[in-house]
């Protein structure tokens, strides 16, 4: 007999994480970005690698391999035949094909087949500043399949419009977005990062129960003068982590997840500014393990602000 599955028999008090996202070798972007913080807030967190590269794409060039969608039901087919297809959480984020978010949908259904309790996190990363950096037919299959199925979806600007048909033009806007997307499914919708007026907020709404106004609130965040990368990966998985922590104060789960997010990126800063580096010449890679105290007690310094 082989011996008992302890994350399964002995399970953590927050939860079992199955990660579909990106790696990369070198860099904290996708899983990268996610594991390792899930992990320090106290979850099992099982990755599986859409794409493995050599580094992210912003670099001159990257090497690597592409996952499919039959691998990828292969490694639940393996996972289901010991099993081990237990999940309290799924976290997806960057995926590159229609194919491939199909068999994603076809996962969901059987992880529910195990745990119908299962929460789904969905970063439905899509594009950013008006542009769409993933083929255009996944707009559709994201609004009208992965968006119904989903427990929580954290789109920034760009991609709540592409979700709801709806331009976002001010904070009211953001709100109505919000209220569009529960509509769809989500109970929970944070709007990552909205630019109004040059102002830059996140806009959160819980609706706890189907048909009654939500919780909004949102966040006023300083910007920083630079670019990095892996911060919407980090920032979805702070998200989970916090808000199944805090299941019924949405608001509380931002702030924690906005600070830790703050305190890297002002490290990450200082860090490139110590080597004499133009932090506006490139994207800058996020200092990840350096930041774990960050991440694990998080000072909060942003706090939310509810809506009447």
């Amino acid at each position: 007999m082989p011996p008992p599955i302890l994350s399964l028999a002995l399970p953590s008090n927050t939860g079992r994480v199955l990660s579909i996202q990106s790696h990369t070798v070198q860099g904290y972007v996708g899983n990268k970005s996610a594991v390792f913080p899930l992990q320090l807030l106290g979850y099992d967190v099982d990755p599986i690698n859409s794409v493995q590269f050599s580094n992210h794409t912003g670099y001159p060039t990257f090497k690597g391999q592409v996952l499919d969608g039959q691998q990828l039901w292969d490694l639940i087919e393996g996972l289901e035949g010991n099993e081990l297809l237990f999940y309290t959480h799924l976290l997806t984020g960057y995926i590159g094909s229609e194919s491939f978010l199909n068999t994603v949908l076809q996962v969901i259904n059987k992880l529910r087949s195990k745990n119908p309790e299962l929460i789904y996190v969905c970063d439905p990363v899509m594009g950013d500043e008006g542009k769409l950096y993933v083929p255009q037919e996944l707009v559709s299959v994201y609004r009208e399949k992965v968006v119904p199925v989903a427990s929580m979806l954290t789109p920034n600007q760009f991609e709540a419009e592409l979700l709801t048909g709806f331009r976002i033009l001010s904070e009211g806007h953001g709100r109505e977005a919000c209220k569009l997307l529960h509509a769809a499914g989500p109970s929970k919708v944070i709007i990552t990062s909205i630019n109004i007026d040059g102002n830059l907020l996140l806009i959160g709404s819980h609706q706890k129960e189907k048909g009654e106004p939500p919780r909004q609130f949102k966040i006023l965040i300083p910007k920083i003068p630079a670019y990095f990368t892996g911060t919407g990966d980090l920032m979805t998985a702070l998200l989970l982590g916090w808000s199944n922590k805090y299941p019924d104060n949405l608001e509380i789960a931002a702030e924690l997840a906005v600070s830790s997010l703050q305190a890297v990126l002002h490290r990450t800063l200082n860090d490139y500014k110590t080597v004499e580096h133009d932090s506006k010449s490139t994207s800058l890679e996020i200092r990840l393990i350096q930041s774990q105290d960050d991440i694990r007690s998080p000072q909060v310094k942003l706090k939310a602000e509810i809506y009447s």
